[in-house]
Formats: C-alpha cells, structure tokens, sequence
C-alpha cells in the first residue's frame, strides 16, 4: 500500500468518521430537546425519502452548492482563503435576471446566454478582490467579505429601482420570460437541467486541476508558493487566474438556481450557498469529483431538518449547529493523523524488509 493509497483509506475513514459524529450530535440534540424524540427522529432521517418529491428536493438543495463548492475548492487549491463565492453566486442570479427579462431570445439560446452572462458577472465580482491582492497584496478574506455586501445590496437596488414588480407587496422582480427557463427533469419535482451543468463541471474542474498545465501550477502554487515562485511560476497571477475561474463558476451556479427554481428574484439578502459550500468543499477533501456526494449529504440534511421542524416540536437550526461540528472536524487535520503516520510508518518498514529479503539487499549486507 503506497502512500497515496494510505491517505485515501484514512482520509474516507475519516468523513466516514465525522458522519457518524453528526448523525450522533442529531441523536444527541433531539433527545435532549424534544417531547417526541422517535416521531423527530423519523422525520429527519427517514423523512426525506418517503416521497418522490421529498427526493427532488435534496437534489435542488445539492445543485446550487455544487457550483459554490467547486468554487472555493478552486480558491482553495490556489492558496487562498477567498470567500466571493458567495457574491459571485448572488450577482449571477442578477446577471441572469437582466438577460430572462430583457432580452428576448429563441428557447434554447435564451438559457444558455443567461447563464454565460452569469458566469460572467461572476467572474467580474471575483476579479475585484483578486486585483487588490494581486496590485497591493490586500488581505482577500477581507476584501471578499466586505464585497458580498456590496453586491448585495447592489443587486437588491437593481431589483428595487429598474426591474420590480410594482403590483407586488414584497421584493420581486419582474417574471422572467418564458424561453429563459430551464427545462425539468424529474416530472413531480423541480429537478432542472441545472444539476446537469453542475455534475459537467465537476468532471471539468477535476480534469482542469489534474491534467491541465494551468491546473498543475495553481496545485502548486497552493502547496508551496515559495516554491512555485523559485521555479518562474508567476504566483499572482496564478491566483488571480484561480479567483477569476472560481468567479465564474459561482456565478454560473447563481444564473442556473434562478432559471431552475424560480419564475423571478425574489431575494431580500444572499441565500448563503456560498458559506455552505465551504462545508461541501471542505467534507469533499477539496476533490471536484467527491463534491456531488457532499453537497447530496448536506441536502439531504436540510430537507431531514425541514421536515423535522414541521412535524415535530425540533427547530430546523439544529442543522446549523451540526454543520458548524462537521467544519470543525473537517478542518482539524490532526484527527486520525496518528493512525495515518502510523500506517506509513509500517509501509516503509515492510517496504525495507521486501528490499532487504532481494538478492540486492543481501550483496548490500
């Protein structure tokens, strides 16, 4: 067993390991907290299953955090710490709104156009903290941050002042035109063609990261930035590159979920995808390909905890509370650490013991 492979037996160890602690935690929280601990119990686990639709959801729950967490795996793997995904998702809802209410397309091109005009808007929000840390070495985790909020209230003011509905009571824009939609999938379900998109770029992104030289360099840039620069990788740009195609990822994902779900932006404030794709990201191991299975999990516990809140007496935030545990297990590298250095240890022993057993080995001797 190389080492490759000893990582990867402890590292699926080590998710099957912090499943196992969230799935106790909501053992754990409901007893404590409910009159009717079996009935909220069921509702989490089973409930989620006992209809065709029930399933869909957790499929539309996963779509748009496999966009968000491809996004930060990309930011990630450059080295930094970047969380504009979350703003590159909600200007791509506004950039696909722009193009489903004021350009009249043919059915098939409308979507498509849309959701590249996303990707772009996206890309554009992305590459603003990425220039200042580019330009003037500005801290991107603050730079980013401070931008969700600007593109926040940018798009609400869009929303608000060039493309509401005036006859509605509440925050929304005008309905989006019919050949801008995405078609569904699933009859009984609002599973779209979206989720499509996000299991292509899964696939995209492992092979942009593995086996593309652009790919290569933003891996390396991410282990060792030093040693990148010693050997004439130009670093900022790497990362600028990495923030500038994270971007439009996240913003593809924005345009999809609006085309997908929706008729028209009815948002008050960013729905958070881009914070629950660090979890996915995060319990991913950083692998695109592991994504799905993550953003599956974390769905399937949002509806779990929906349907839980309606038919029991347990609030649905105790899925926040167990997302908060999973993100500090996932980030303690040092669990089960001992197990993996030991199993390495081992190997080369066995390794040495193999070598010294050939007739090489006894000429040494």
């Amino acid at each position: 067993m190389n080492n490759k492979r000893i990582n990867l037996l402890v590292d699926t160890v080590r998710m099957i390991l912090i499943i196992a602690i969230a799935v106790a935690l909501v053992f754990l929280i409901v007893f404590l907290t409910s009159k009717d601990p079996l009935n909220a119990i069921y509702s989490f686990f089973i409930g989620p299953f006992t209809s065709v639709r029930r399933i869909g959801n957790i499929v539309e729950a996963a779509s748009p955090l496999m966009f968000t967490a491809l996004a930060v795996i990309i930011i990630f793997r450059s080295g930094l710490f970047s969380m504009i995904s979350e703003g590159s998702f909600f200007i791509g809802i506004l950039g696909a709104m722009i193009i489903g209410i004021s350009c009249p397309l043919p059915a098939v091109i409308h979507p498509i156009v849309a959701i590249l005009v996303a990707g772009l808007c996206g890309a554009v929000v992305a590459s603003i903290p990425a220039a200042l840390k580019m330009k003037w070495d500005v801290s991107e985790v603050v730079t980013s941050i401070m931008l969700n909020y600007v593109v926040q209230f940018f798009a609400i003011y869009m929303v608000s002042y060039h493309f509401r509905e005036t006859q509605s009571s509440s925050l929304a824009s005008l309905l989006l035109r019919d050949t801008s939609k995405l078609s569904v999938l699933i009859k009984g379900t609002r599973v779209h063609s979206g989720i499509i998109i996000a299991f292509a770029l899964c696939i995209i992104c492992y092979i942009f990261l593995q086996h593309t030289r652009l790919g290569f360099k933003i891996r390396i840039v991410g282990d060792n930035a030093y040693f990148a620069k010693n050997i004439g990788i130009n670093v900022r740009t790497i990362m600028f590159l990495a923030q500038i195609f994270a971007g439009f990822i996240a913003g593809v994902g924005g345009g999809a979920e609006l085309l997908g779900m929706y008729t028209r932006f009815k948002w008050t404030a960013t729905p958070g995808y881009g914070w629950t794709g660090i979890v996915v990201a995060l319990l991913a191991r950083r692998n695109p390909i592991l994504v799905p299975l993550g953003a599956l999990f974390i769905g399937y516990m949002n509806v779990g905890a929906d349907i839980m809140s309606r038919s029991s007496d347990v609030s649905r935030e105790v899925v926040y509370i167990i997302q908060g545990v999973m993100m500090l297990l996932i980030a303690s590298e040092s669990l089960l650490q001992d197990w993996r250095q030991s199993l390495i240890v081992k190997e080369a022993k066995k390794e040495e013991m193999q070598h010294l057993e050939t007739g090489n080995g006894k000429e040494i001797i």
